[in-house]
């Protein structure tokens, strides 16, 4: 659909960027779990200094996204696993 151009807080900052519309909200609810993610840690931790805060935050999603891809990734080498079996049992019922 084209780029927009929106703006974007984080911690404190204005951060303006071109996205595809159809990203849009994407970034704008990233943005909100970003800010939220500091203001717990700002809430929870003696730490006050931005830096740490964001460090922190970049941190937390990180991990994340790691042990969503080794999710993904074991997942699909259980389906390749069933697969594989499937195709022993067809093989083997065809071969009759």
């Amino acid at each position: 659909m084209g780029e927009i151009s929106i703006k974007i807080t984080i911690s404190d900052r204005i951060y303006p960027l071109k996205v595809n519309t159809e990203e849009e909200e994407i970034v704008r609810r990233a943005a909100k779990m970003i800010n939220e993610r500091i203001k717990d840690y700002q809430d929870n931790y003696a730490v006050r200094d931005k830096q740490d805060l964001l460090s922190m935050a970049v941190l937390h999603y990180a991990t994340a996204v790691l042990r969503t891809e080794n999710q993904v990734q074991n997942q699909d080498t259980a389906v390749a696993d069933k697969v594989e079996e499937l195709d022993v049992l067809l093989n083997g019922f065809f071969k009759k």
